[in-house]
């Protein structure tokens, strides 16, 4: 991607090596409640599984510690300083034509574990978005693992696991993300999973959607780019990630969508730039 020269944006909340204390009946790194199905897949708004180990781990303070990172890791935090900084000026013309005010989410920048404000939160867990406090949360070293664990590497890939979170932000912005966890809570399982489906898919979209806008506005993608995105989103399905940690599918639990479905929405989004046309909700679910 080309970013040179582009802003960073202010809006990031830096905690790398700076350690949560436990605090008394605190369970500590050890109790630390994973999020997601695997951690490898991008969360979505995992309130409930937060606000649970909110209770069971209690509060911590934030304690400096001698931490170094690496040059790598530096770039890495500018790149996603940088790529946040695009969401919010294409996000911001996107709600501005639609006559409402975007509302930029918080990037939290963290090694190891962070305190949000439902509770702790593990590397483990991945990337993921928290509506109880409008913030992305990121492990820069998930991006080390995207590229030795699944073989996903490149600059416009890590830029669509940013936009993806953001997405959930726009989600929460315009309802979405309420509107489907109360839906969640008064059906089967089954039935709440695909629910799930379809708003990671449009989280996919709204991925691409900022992709398309960002580089109508800085020329941001090179040759190669969209190749990247696309295929980390066939690595991340519920049917690869499954098969390569079981051998087998299991289409009942799939919570984020299969590769076919991801490259998809996402690929729809690129080409389309138009949030309208990210209506994942009303198709048939086997026609998603």
């Amino acid at each position: 991607m080309k970013l040179d020269g582009r802003r960073l944006s202010t809006n990031v909340d830096d905690r790398r090596g700076k350690s949560v204390g436990k605090t008394a009946g605190g369970l500590g790194l050890g109790g630390a409640i994973i999020v997601g199905l695997l951690a490898l897949i991008f969360g979505g708004d995992p309130s409930e599984v937060l606000e649970a180990a909110g209770q069971m781990m209690g509060g911590g303070a934030m304690v400096e510690t001698n931490y170094t990172p690496t040059p790598e890791e530096e770039e890495l935090a500018v790149f996603s300083k940088q790529i946040l900084a695009g969401t919010e000026d294409v996000w911001t013309g996107i709600f501005k034509q639609m006559g409402k005010t975007y509302i930029p989410p918080k990037l939290v920048l963290y090694n190891g574990m962070t305190q949000t404000s439902g509770g702790m939160a593990s590397s483990e867990s991945g990337p993921f978005y928290y509506s109880g406090d409008q913030t992305v949360y990121i492990d820069l070293s998930f991006f080390t693992s995207m590229k030795e664990q699944i073989g996903a590497d490149g600059d416009f890939a890590y830029a669509y696991v940013i936009a993806h979170e953001v997405g959930h932000h726009v989600q929460y912005l315009l309802g979405t993300l309420s509107e489907v966890q109360a839906r969640q809570s008064r059906v089967s399982e089954t039935e709440s999973n695909r629910l799930s489906v379809r708003l990671e898919l449009q989280a996919d979209f709204y991925a691409g959607v900022w992709a398309y806008n960002d580089n109508r506005m800085f020329g941001s993608i090179e040759e190669g780019d969209v190749e990247e995105g696309l295929a980390v989103a066939a690595k991340i399905g519920d049917d690869y990630l499954q098969k390569k940690a079981y051998g087998r599918t299991m289409p009942e639990t799939f919570n984020h969508g299969t590769s076919d479905q991801r490259s998809r929405w996402l690929k729809k989004g690129l080409r389309t730039g138009d949030i309208s046309q990210g209506d994942t909700f009303s198709p048939n679910y086997s026609n998603l």
